[in-house]
Parts: C-alpha cells; structure tokens; sequence
C-alpha cells in the first residue's frame, strides 16, 4: 500500500499560486504555474546574457524594468525560444488571457516559460493550462505552481526564510527549476523569489545583485549557458513593515536572508545536476585581481577532465593545474598549492598526493567536498559549485526530450 506523504503548504502573504497540466509535457505532470499578488508588488530581475534570448524573456527584461509586477505565467515543456513573432505574440497573449481574468494591466503580468528550443508554443494547450489554473489560484498551491515549472528537474527546488523586521514577521519564499544548461552568470534557471515584506525598488535591487555572485552566478553543471533565464524578487509589502531602505536597521538582515535563501538554492540545482553524483566546491585564492581567480574556478568547473575525475573519486591533481595553467590568471606554477578539503595534494607546486592517497581518496568519494586552491599571486578570491560529468549525464543529453 502507498501511503502518500502530504506537504506542509508554504504561505507568502498576498501571495497566491496555482499548476495545472495541459499537455505541454509528454508526461502529463503540471505544466502550467501561476504566482499572483493581491497587490502590485515591487520587482527587480536578472534575465539570460544569451544573444537568443526567448520570447517571455524579451517581454520580462520589458515590464520589470517599470518596476511592478503582480502575476507571473510559466509553461514548462516548451521554452518558447528560437520561435519569432509567432513566439512574442503567443507570450503576450498568455499574458493577456492572465490579466483580463484577475483584472489587472497586462503590463503586470511576467510570461516564462522553459523546455525545447526552436518549437512553437500550442497557444490554444496554454491557453487552456492557464484557464484551469486561475481557477484553483490558492495561498497554499505553492507545491503545485512549483510542480508546474520543472523540467527534467530529478526532485522539488524551494526555501524559505521567517525573520522580524520593523517588529512584524516576515517570510521570504523561493520556488525555482534548474538541472541542465547550468553555467556561471546564469542558467537555465527559473527562479521566483518571493517576499511579503514591503522593500524598496532600490533596496531590493541591491539585495538580489548582492546574493547573485556566491548563489546563481556561481553554478556549473555544463557549462552551457540557456535561452530562458530568469531570476525575479517581488515584494509586496503585505507583512506591514515600514518600507526597507538601504539604510534601515533592519536591512542587512533581511539582504543576509535572501542571500542565504538563494546561495541554498542554488546548490540544490548543481546536485541535481542531469546524471550527478557529485557537488564540488571549488575555491580560488590568491589571485592578482578578482577576475584571474574567476577565471581559474571557471576554468575548473567547465573542464570535462576536471569534471570526470570527479565523478571517479579521483584525487589526481594534474587535471586541476592544467586547467589553472590555461586559464589565463597570472602565477608562478612553483607556488602553487591546491587541498582537497584540509588534505594538501600539492604543495609549492609539487603534487603530494600519493603521500596522501587513502585521505585525499575517502574525501574525493564523498557527495560533497571543497578544492582550494591557492596562487600565491595575490589577495583575490573566488568561488564556484560544480556538478561532476557522468555517463548518465551524456545519455540523457544525448535524445533529449522534455
């Protein structure tokens, strides 16, 4: 007998969620998902750098920028990418349907959506997909819209943080998809982020640009950068609070929870990277300038060789200098030190690993472990999580099908 296991419902004040299937997905799960404000909320957002960037993302950089949003449509099994006018005209009409039936400009309603490029949205399935989730828009679907985004996501991706803020209490939600197409400076990532706390346009901003470089800047699982990335913080002021500045008392607070929240967040995704077994902290020190030591922690996290030899519980540094040798950053080889969590595998440029091999193994087999290393060519540092590479990995990728 199976007993089903009932989720303890996720509550944002103001806010409503709904999911709904309407055939997008070959396997019938949810496929539409709907966030609604009761009030317009204040939003600050990041989209993909990808030149092809897909329809909803035009239309999201567009109506963020004004700075208010108060629903947001996804459709998941179609990313809606690569399509031209057809594909434009088909995201306002989602957006248009939304608005008419909450009663609110369409200039408030953000579209996104996620799955195959180069494939025409079913415009009349959304349709319908969006129709029966406005009917079953609730304070506590927060599990059913999150259903309604994932794609080959392999289990659930959401946080939350309760704090006190001007003497109120607080809740701040994130609800997020992302498994493949993971690269540092966004991914393919659909991350909402939600909070009843009344914020600043300008505080906002600087909390989320604050959280970006150690949580959804930071992640790698391919190194393949989408066409649909979206990261949106809304904040609709329901909790009561006087409104956040970036000199309130409370702020730092509040800007620490949302780092906390999505930095969380993100790590869930690189695990759940397609066929991984492995997250990888990789750590670069001593650096001339902050952008040699990210070179050196990209170079590493995208390095197929790097990367297998993770999958393989293999301490073996050879992989690992190579890649910082090539990476571009500026250091004396002869100075290099590089540990697998507190073990030295090599020291003054000279791998020791075979003096250490049982410690530095046991640690390469673990679920999760940090790399660090350290250039001796100055004060800068920087950081990434990586995924491992494994054959599921390029059997998945290989007839890919959402």
């Amino acid at each position: 007998m199976k007993v089903q296991v009932r989720r303890a419902p996720i509550l944002v004040e103001g806010f409503r969620f709904a999911g709904a299937a309407c055939g997008l997905k070959e396997s019938g799960k949810r496929d539409v998902a709907l966030i609604v404000s009761d009030v317009p909320a204040t939003a600050v957002g990041v989209f993909t750098t990808n030149r092809v960037k897909a329809a909803p993302v035009h239309i999201g950089i567009e109506r963020v920028r004004a700075g208010r949003v108060q629903a947001v449509v996804v459709n998941s099994g179609n990313a809606n990418a690569f399509t031209g006018r057809q594909g434009l005209a088909a995201a306002r009409s989602m957006t248009a349907l939304v608005a008419k039936q909450l009663g609110i400009a369409a200039r408030l309603v953000v579209p996104s959506s996620t799955g195959r490029i180069g494939v025409q949205l079913p415009l009349a399935r959304a349709q319908r997909g969006i129709r029966d989730a406005l009917r079953t828009l609730s304070p506590a679907g927060f599990h059913d819209a999150l259903e309604g985004i994932m794609t080959t996501d392999a289990f659930a991706k959401f946080g939350v943080e309760r704090l006190p803020i001007d003497g109120r209490s607080v809740t701040i939600a994130v609800l997020a998809k992302g498994a493949g197409m993971i690269a540092p400076n966004m991914a393919t990532l659909l991350v909402y982020v939600l909070t009843d706390a009344a914020v600043s346009r300008t505080a906002l901003r600087r909390a989320l640009r604050a959280a970006l470089p150690a949580s959804f800047n930071a992640i790698v699982v391919d190194g393949d950068m989408s066409t649909n990335d979206t990261v949106l913080l809304l904040a609709n002021g329901c909790a009561g609070n006087r409104t956040l500045q970036p000199a309130s008392r409370d702020y730092p607070a509040f800007a620490a929870a949302i780092a906390r929240v999505l930095r969380a967040t993100a790590r869930m995704i690189v695990k759940d990277g397609e066929g991984a077994t492995k997250l990888v902290d990789i750590v670069v020190r001593g650096a001339k300038t902050a952008r040699e030591a990210t070179r050196v922690a990209d170079a590493i996290a995208r390095s197929p060789l790097c990367k297998t030899a993770f999958f393989g519980g293999d301490p073996y540094a050879g992989r690992l200098v190579c890649a910082a040798g090539y990476s571009g950053a500026r250091f004396d080889p002869d100075r290099l030190d590089v540990w697998l969590d507190d073990v030295a595998i090599v020291r003054r440029g000279v791998e020791v690993v075979r003096a250490v091999e049982r410690r530095a193994s046991r640690i390469a087999a673990q679920p999760e472990y940090t790399v660090t290393l350290d250039l001796h060519a100055g004060t800068a540092s920087a950081m990434r999580m990586a995924s491992d590479l494994t054959v599921d990995y390029v059997r998945f990728n290989s007839d890919y099908r959402t």
